[in-house]
């Protein structure tokens, strides 16, 4: 007895047939209709009609179709030389984390050639009920199933096996053959290469399709879609695939491509394959020195010539002393709180650019990190070292601005300028805080 599902495939085929022939028919000419019908696809009658159509077709993992549409294995291609030897190739298994052929569970065989061998190519792709296999598998392994169908169809076995894996042992010829319209790239080898044809694995291709359609519109995603457009609570959450371009194969002929690709209406998805976008960053957190790489001393010119015109004034003329060094030290400040406006902005940038592992001193770390408030507010230990480090940098500064016009500062200049900042610090807790 053959397997149950061989047995429902046929029992699918007359209903199908019926349902299409035998339309508002009634009484005895139902019952001829369903007599022709049984005639038709009696399993010896049908095998011996639709077996040698397998040898139009071929199985295929990786349809050449899809890397050039004129390639395949028909008559009309051997004749123009754009024949392309099948290829099945189920590679293995390996928990390697790559999306690749062998990785994927549940990927289906397609298949290539004539569209009217397709029904012959539906029995062979039948999962029979005893193992879930498809009864092609069983053919080429002469499983018991296979034994059973040969012997209910009643013909020869050979014949019959010979034509029914026709479509397979194309793929599994000694001779491979290639085409120039299936564009082929060098593929470095240690240190050689190989030449490559480059083909489709239009199962795992479909497999995506199938898996993504699922995922945006199961039964399931529906479901969870309907609760959030009312505001409802679920337990869990549907997933969303963002970024998809669909591709389209055969145009209007999707099946001249291959089976699976006219299953599928000849339209497949692309994964989107950008880079991440990312925000760029106008403020970058200091890794070794705050004052070298965050302050850009050019944005300070104008507070500098202001500061040097102050300095050029020569003492006992029409501006008292006491005027030229207040305005001195309020060029100074104002200096200060320039510095003091970029350590704000390194503060809002420490909480996502500050790593342990860097360079900067602990005092500038203190000073520039947000999350060190509490030590800036009860410690006065850094503050020691970022007077000395300001006062030098604006030292520094004030002399690559003028070059030549500068003013030389000595010492004594840069002990005034550390003392003075020391009394606004003393003068006002939150200075440089």
């Amino acid at each position: 007895m053959i397997d149950p599902a061989i047995f429902k495939f046929f029992e699918d085929q007359k209903g199908a047939w019926l349902a299409e022939n035998a339309k508002k028919m009634e009484g005895e000419e139902l019952a001829q209709k369903k007599e022709e019908c049984d005639a038709i696809f009696d399993t010896t009658a049908w095998l011996t009609a639709n077996a040698p159509k397998a040898r139009s077709r071929a199985m295929t993992t990786h349809p050449s179709k899809f890397s050039h549409p004129d390639t395949g294995v028909g008559k009309t291609n051997i004749k123009r030389e754009t024949y392309v030897t099948p290829v099945i190739f189920a590679g293995e298994m390996k928990t390697d984390g790559l999306l690749k052929t062998g990785n994927v569970a549940g990927c289906d065989i397609d298949s290539v050639g004539d569209a009217g061998a397709l029904k012959i190519e539906s029995f062979l792709k039948t999962k029979l009920s005893s193992d879930g296999r498809l009864l092609v598998d069983h053919l080429l392994d002469e499983s018991k199933a296979a034994n059973e169908l040969y012997e209910y169809s009643k013909l020869d076995r050979e014949w019959l096996k010979s034509n029914l894996l026709a479509g397979v042992s194309k793929a599994t010829a000694d001779t491979t053959i290639t085409n120039s319209r299936i564009k082929q790239v060098y593929f470095p080898v240690e240190d050689n290469y190989h030449q490559l044809s480059i083909l489709t694995n239009s199962g795992l291709l479909f497999e995506l399709r199938k898996r993504l359609d699922e995922m945006r519109f199961g039964a399931e995603a529906k479901a969870k879609r309907e609760l959030k457009k009312k505001g409802e609570y679920s337990e869990q959450g549907y997933r969303e695939i963002y970024g998809l371009t669909t591709i389209g194969y055969g145009g209007s002929k999707s099946l001249n491509i291959s089976a699976l690709n006219n299953q599928y209406n000849g339209k497949a998805y692309l994964l989107a394959c950008v880079p991440p976008s990312l925000t760029i960053r106008d403020v970058r957190f200091p890794k070794h020195n705050f004052f070298t790489e965050s302050l850009n001393y050019r944005q300070f010119k104008d507070l500098f010539e202001n500061l040097h015109k102050v300095m050029k004034i020569e003492l006992g003329g029409n501006i008292s002393r006491q005027k030229l060094l207040t305005a001195r030290d309020n060029c100074i400040e104002s200096l200060v709180l320039k510095i003091m406006d970029a350590v704000y902005l390194m503060r809002q940038a420490s909480t996502e650019q500050y790593r342990e592992s860097s360079s900067l001193a602990a005092a500038q770390v203190a000073w520039l990190c947000a999350d060190k408030a509490d030590e800036r507010e009860n410690s006065d230990l850094w503050l020691e070292d970022i007077i000395h480090d300001c006062t030098r940098w604006l030292n520094n500064a004030y002399a690559k601005l003028l070059g030549e016009k500068q003013i030389l500062l000595g010492n004594q200049e840069f002990l005034e300028i550390k003392k003075l900042i020391e009394k606004w610090v003393a003068d006002n807790r939150e200075f440089l805080r």
